[in-house]
């Protein structure tokens, strides 16, 4: 896990599979309707209920690939799974996820929808 979010987004950011994800105008419509602040709650319950238990239920497809900002923002930033925390950022498979490595997940999560917030819609 590295406190570097710039260089980890950079790096996951080259993936084929990563760099498809975006934010549709519905979706920042929905970040805008309810407040970054709470998007950002939602996300640290979803972080909370669906990832940090050591072997989550349905490990691999707890995550919709639509829905909530969140999601999307979980495929593309590779923390939609106990198997991608690991692969892309180094965070143990097997045991209940620290507070410090939930904020960091919340965290990177957050910096990609603001920055998709701050990009127009194609």
């Amino acid at each position: 896990m590295s406190d570097d979010y710039d260089y980890v987004l950079s790096k996951i950011k080259k993936s084929s599979f990563r760099s498809k994800f975006f934010l549709s105008k519905k979706d920042k419509e929905y970040v805008l309707q309810k407040g970054i602040d709470t998007i950002k709650k939602h996300t640290e319950d979803f972080i909370i209920n669906r990832l940090a238990e050591e072997n989550p239920k349905n490990d691999g497809k707890q995550t919709p690939m639509k829905g909530h900002p969140t999601f999307i923002a979980q495929h593309a930033t590779a923390t939609c799974c106990r198997g991608c925390l690991y692969k892309w950022h180094h965070i143990e498979i097997g045991k209940r996820l620290t507070q410090e490595e939930i904020q960091y997940i919340v965290n990177i999560i957050m910096l990609w929808i603001n920055e998709q917030m701050e990009k127009e819609n194609l």
